[in-house]
């Protein structure tokens, strides 16, 4: 099976008074940007037979604009990408390891963590995610056996690829 892991794109800040955490939805910036970067992912990367999201706003919101860029692909909510563990993540994907493609959509420090896991690394503060950034693995077996990096893009050269690379 091939995972598909992205971060949310830009959303309110942490802290902003009157907007809990959970609910922190992406700012229109977030949303714009994303939306080109999504065109961008659904080029180099096919539909996704499995695509799971954090329940959190602003990861929802990313991956239901994923989902339309890519077109007939539903969005399904998986808790442990709200801050699970690795095993909780690998679980939740597992599920669906029949399934070609499945994609994640998440946060950091969570996206960050299940790429060096899957590469055998724990250092995961140096495979950091941009906002609205992607990686594609091949992961031949079980995610704790690892897996193959076949990609990692930034959102600005995701907009590049929809041939738009605004700021």
């Amino acid at each position: 099976m091939r995972v598909l892991v992205v971060r949310h794109a830009i959303a309110v800040l942490h802290g902003t008074p009157d907007v809990p955490e959970d609910e922190r939805p992406l700012t229109p910036k977030g949303e714009k940007r994303f939306r080109v970067a999504a065109k961008g992912l659904a080029r180099i990367c096919r539909r996704p037979d499995v695509l799971l999201s954090s329940p959190l706003v602003r990861a929802r919101q990313t991956a239901d604009i994923a989902a339309g860029a890519w077109g007939k692909v539903e969005v399904t909510e998986a808790d442990a990408l709200a801050g699970g563990s690795f095993e909780q993540i690998a679980t939740a994907v597992e599920k669906y390891a029949d399934q070609k493609l499945v994609a994640i959509f998440g946060h950091e420090p969570d996206v960050s963590m299940v790429l060096a896991r899957l590469l055998g690394s724990s250092a995961s503060e140096r495979l950091t995610f941009k906002k609205g950034g992607a990686a594609l693995l091949d992961v031949p077996g079980r995610m704790a056996d690892g897996g193959a990096l076949v990609w990692y893009v930034p959102p600005r050269v995701l907009r590049a690829l929809a041939g738009d690379d605004e700021d």
